[in-house]
């Protein structure tokens, strides 16, 4: 039976299983994966079942695929092309399953953050809404300090504590010095913006009725996956940036290639998944591009969606109907 993915804003107890369950991968080192088994360094630094995710997304956003002999390129193995959903899926089941195992719950669905209806709200108001109390997943700091994901420097080795990140100078994945906790801006005090609205969530199902169209990259002009992944800035009949609007407006440990280190990466990308599946269900299970000569390698039908383990193998093929494995409580749709 399908598993259901519930929203975080109305379902307690799907919040509070996905909470318990991040801090439990945090806490498992059982598989003795190390940062020299990844190929990473010489060090034998011990990677937890949920840094390895953290690993993988920066891995994939660091390995390019160039679309011309010059290697210039606007896409990496995950994002910046069509690829870009698909491979979330990909992280965001194969993460399900961790946390099934953790929680030893096989019905645990992963829950999504609707922002969309948190950007409904006064712009003013959004980074005090619910989510962001001790009683959801904290809010803003240097570090966080309260709720499930907080930091405490008493207690550092029992907080929820950054162990790998990207260095913002050098690009290159870093160790903190020290114990680090998690660090969000939620909307700058010198910003405007707010998150996405329903209304532009609306907007691209109803507007965008390819999957994807070249450049197959950010140049792409028009294509759901373009506008869904936040390339195309908002004008008054189009959406605004959607997903990588949440990634800025949150800040902080959300902004480099190793954003899955703040776990509201995961409801985001969850609530990016649902708008996929929402745009499929009216507009058919498509993709594009197709495997023809000259369509960019690594972002085609067909290919092997990069893994952090060879032996974890799917393409965006195999992605589009899970429909089997999980369904979501609600899907957004235009009237």
């Amino acid at each position: 039976m399908a598993r259901v993915r519930r929203n975080v804003l109305t379902d307690r107890s799907s919040l509070e299983k996905f909470c318990r369950g991040v801090n439990l991968l945090k806490r498992d080192f059982s598989a003795g994966v190390t940062t020299k088994s990844l190929g990473l360094s010489e060090m034998e630094l011990p990677v937890s079942a949920y840094d390895q995710f953290v690993i993988w997304h920066y891995v994939a956003m660091n390995t390019l695929t160039p679309d011309d002999d010059t290697n210039t390129t606007f896409r990496n193995a995950a994002h910046r092309g069509s690829v870009f959903l698909p491979w979330h899926r990909f992280m965001l089941l194969l993460l399900e399953q961790h946390l099934q195992r953790v929680l030893e719950d096989d019905t645990f669905g992963l829950p999504y953050w609707d922002w969309a209806a948190d950007g409904d709200q006064p712009v003013g108001q959004q980074p005090r809404l619910p989510l962001w109390s001790d009683q959801g997943i904290g809010g803003a700091g240097t570090p966080v300090t309260e709720g499930p994901f907080g930091f405490d420097e008493q207690n550092p080795d029992e907080s929820f504590r950054v162990l790998f990140f990207e260095d913002t100078i050098s690009g290159e994945l870093s160790v903190p010095l020290g114990p680090r906790g998690l660090v969000r801006d939620l909307q700058r005090p010198t910003s405007t913006f707010g998150l996405p609205t329903s209304q532009q969530v609306l907007g691209l199902l109803e507007s965008e009725t390819k999957y994807d169209v070249p450049n197959w990259d950010v140049r792409s002009p028009s294509g759901m996956r373009n506008v869904l992944e936040g390339w195309l800035r908002f004008t008054p009949t189009s959406p605004a940036e959607l997903h990588n609007r949440v990634h800025v407006w949150i800040g902080g440990d959300m902004a480099p290639g190793t954003s899955p280190n703040d776990p509201a990466f995961y409801l985001n990308h969850c609530n990016v998944d649902r708008i996929w599946e929402a745009w499929m269900v009216r507009h058919g299970r498509i993709y594009e591009p197709d495997d023809s000569p000259g369509n960019p390698e690594g972002h085609r039908l067909n290919d092997e969606i990069t893994a952090l383990v060879s032996r974890l193998r799917t393409t965006p093929k195999e992605m589009l109907d899970v429909s089997h494995i999980y369904t979501y409580d609600a899907l957004p749709q235009p009237a």
